[in-house]
Parts: C-alpha cells; sequence; structure tokens
C-alpha cells in the first residue's frame, strides 16, 4: 500500500534568495550586502537587521519597490530624532513638485531621478548610492529606512473577491450603452 501524502513534499521557499534581475549593479549589491549581513550577524548577534532588511529588499521585484517622493523623504526628516540621520530607499527617490524647500539631507537610494538628486544637492544635501553607504555606515548605524507605498498602483484598486470589498471592476468599455445605461439613468430602467 502507498503512503498518502497529506502535505506537501517539497515546499518552495515563499520569499526570493537572488534577485530575478540580470542588472550587473543589482548583483554587486547582493554580493556586498549578503556579506555585511553575515558579518554583523555572525557570532549569535542579531543587533544590526539593518544588511539583512536591505538585503531581502534588493530582492523584490520592481513592484515591490516603489518609488519614494522627496516628500515623502522630508515628512521622514521631521520625525522626533531623525532630522541628522541618513535616510535609506531601496528603490528609486522621485522629485515632487509640490514641495517648496527640499530640506539638506543625505539620502541613500538604489537610484535617483534627475531632478530629484539635482534638489538634493542644491539644498546642500547628499545623494549616495547603496554601496557609498555600505562604507559609510557598514552596520546601518545613524540611518532611517523607508518605503514607497505598495498600494498606490492602478491595478491595486481591481484586487480582491466577493460584494462589499470596494474593489472596482475591471471593464472594457465605459460608453452610453455600458456603464451608463440600466441603473445609471432614470430613462433605462432604474437609477441608484
Amino acid at each position: 500500500m502507498g503512503k498518502d501524502h497529506v502535505t506537501k513534499q517539497h515546499v518552495k521557499r515563499s520569499q526570493r534568495s537572488a534577485p530575478k534581475s540580470d542588472n550587473a549593479y543589482l548583483k554587486v549589491l547582493v554580493r556586498l550586502y549578503t556579506y555585511l549581513a553575515r558579518i554583523t550577524n555572525s557570532s549569535g548577534r542579531t543587533d544590526a537587521p539593518f544588511n539583512k532588511v536591505v538585503l531581502r529588499s534588493l530582492f523584490l521585484s520592481k513592484i515591490n519597490r516603489p518609488p519614494v517622493s522627496l516628500s515623502r523623504v522630508n515628512n521622514t526628516l521631521k520625525q522626533k530624532g531623525a532630522a541628522d540621520k541618513t535616510v535609506v530607499v531601496v528603490g528609486t527617490v522621485t522629485d515632487d513638485v509640490r514641495l517648496l524647500d527640499v530640506p539638506k539631507a543625505t539620502v541613500a537610494a538604489l537610484r535617483f531621478t534627475a531632478s530629484a538628486k539635482a534638489r538634493i544637492i542644491k539644498a546642500g544635501g547628499e545623494a549616495i548610492t547603496l554601496d557609498q553607504l555600505a562604507v559609510r555606515a557598514p552596520k546601518g548605524q545613524n540611518t532611517v529606512l523607508i518605503r514607497g507605498p505598495r498600494n498606490a498602483r492602478e491595478a491595486v484598486r481591481h484586487f480582491g473577491f466577493g460584494p462589499h470589498k470596494n474593489k472596482a471592476p475591471r471593464i472594457l468599455s465605459k460608453g452610453r450603452k455600458f456603464e451608463r445605461a440600466r441603473g445609471r439613468r432614470r430613462s433605462r430602467g432604474f437609477k441608484v
């Protein structure tokens, strides 16, 4: 008689163990932060999980590494005790035209848009890469790690299942006979 397998035999790890991208710079960063995560967490110490968090973030897909605007960086620096810290973003830092004054700050990120980098430098701050950060703060000391909003994408509006979830329907046409027909006009049956 055969054995009934009630549980899955070869369970895959749900987390990525390497980035899918073939970007050479990303691969160098992964090697660097793999080393730093191992060194800082050697001898059983877990006082510096910073490198481990950055490493996991480097593995993420681009969708899960949403961009961070300068206004979010500004709001982070306004928090208590964060004014003199280095802001770390594992992703892209983008400009925000609504923000009139950019504070003087050191921002470390995977990449910057040209206008965001120019505004940070013009304000007297620094825009550094993650490998430069590893030299300055190998344990992540005096840093504050931030990330962008993952659910800001238009596609997320359609996720979910069932009624009362307030999910947006996936529709092909919004014309007169479609989304503006029965139930939307008194002349077409009824209006809700």
